[in-house]
């Protein structure tokens, strides 16, 4: 299985991506699609294998630049990584690369460097380029019947073709080809919004050699360096006085700023975390009653939340159940943090559960939020709880 290292993709795909099969990443215009087949040339160079990117819209040097941009540096593959420069002569420059189409709008020619590239693999070859320039250079009807057969040779040479496709507007039967019959998989990537943007997301539409995650969503933001990070745009850390939300998000997060007076907080903690291929933005929230008005704002447009309790406090249990009301979360997947672990009074996870009297469904996790025992495993917890609901 070739890996396409994206968040999450893989376990959608059962895995990865079978050798002799083909992907497709299905861009809207207007969102970051290019760097879906970089990360996944990338990772694959990571892993040793051969790697050859198709350049019909800019120079190789510029595509190595973007490598580069998104910090993956390209020299220590030298050998491993090749660029099909149909691209220079376009605009009339010489070339040093290994591969050169010599007039790329004649497709013929390019057939015959791409199968050429494949006849001489060694292991799995990772190819990705834009259908879209190849369709606007060559014409919808002679891409489509050249590129269905260089996946037939993908299939008969048993690597793997990754391609990149913008959505211009084409014809509809030409979209309709490509979305539906030229590809073993396509993943959809698009925007999305409603009353504030929220961001950009990917899903799998099809993947012929499995349907356990289809139609599955993930969003995503693109960081530079980094590439592709799933992303969720608000976690909401609740609890009541002291309980130790502050120390909590600090713990959690990459960066974090905190508004307090006197050693406790009177308005907002605000986080962001990158961790394991996800980024996420947290919001703490003050504990005190009178900043309950606040709460139901700050509720609204989480996607998941964190409880953080005092475990030697129980007499303050009732109040953490209350502000999960007072938020309007109840319903979203939780964590309950149960912070202060380490004090000698602490109650057991056990005798929590008891006298919260939540549900069976709600993970409890023992922590230190000062010493970062237990958030990231916190963290990861109710990650996986929203990766299930999306």
């Amino acid at each position: 299985m070739i890996k396409t290292g994206i968040p999450k993709l893989d376990d959608y795909l059962n895995g990865g991506l079978p050798t002799g099969k083909s992907l497709l990443y299905y861009c809207q215009p207007g969102v970051e699609g290019d760097v879906f087949g970089m990360q996944t040339t990338y990772i694959n160079l990571q892993q040793g294998y051969k790697s050859v990117c198709i350049a019909t819209a800019s120079s190789p040097d510029v595509i190595r630049g973007k490598f580069t941009e998104f910090g993956w540096p390209l020299e220590k593959f030298e050998n491993q990584f090749e660029i099909i420069d149909a691209y220079s002569a376009l605009i009339g420059a010489d070339s040093s690369e290994k591969y050169v189409v010599e007039d790329p709008e004649n497709i013929k020619n390019l057939d015959k460097v791409i199968t050429e590239v494949i006849e001489d693999s060694s292991g799995k070859v990772i190819i990705h380029g834009s259908i879209s320039n190849i369709i606007d250079m060559c014409g919808e009807d002679q891409a489509l019947e050249y590129i269905e057969n260089w996946n037939k040779y993908i299939m008969l040479y048993d690597v793997v073709g990754i391609y990149n496709f913008t959505v211009w507007p084409y014809s509809d039967k030409t979209v309709e080809r490509i979305k539906d019959e030229l590809f073993n998989a396509v993943i959809r990537i698009g925007g999305v919004s409603e009353h504030v943007i929220f961001g950009q997301y990917y899903s799998v539409t099809k993947a012929d050699w499995t349907k356990a995650m289809i139609d599955s969503s993930i969003l995503f933001k693109v960081l530079r360096p980094g590439g592709v990070k799933a992303f969720i745009p608000k976690l909401l850390v609740t609890g009541p006085f002291n309980a130790g939300k502050s120390s909590f998000v600090q713990s959690l997060s990459t960066r974090s700023v905190s508004v307090d007076r006197m050693g406790t907080t009177v308005a907002l903690d605000i986080g962001h975390i990158d961790h394991k291929g996800f980024s996420a933005d947290i919001f703490g929230t003050p504990g005190q009653e009178r900043f309950d008005p606040i709460l139901k704002l700050l509720g609204g447009e989480a996607m998941g939340v964190f409880l953080v309790i005092d475990s030697v406090k129980g007499n303050e249990f009732e109040r953490a159940r209350q502000m999960l009301e007072v938020t309007r979360t109840r319903g979203l997947p939780c964590v309950i943090v149960a912070n202060k672990q380490d004090l000698p009074d602490a109650l057991s996870i056990e005798e929590i559960k008891r006298q919260m009297e939540i549900s069976k469904n709600i993970p409890i996790v023992p922590a230190v939020a000062k010493e970062k025992k237990g958030v990231f495993e916190a963290f990861e917890i109710l990650i996986d709880q929203i990766m299930v609901g999306i």
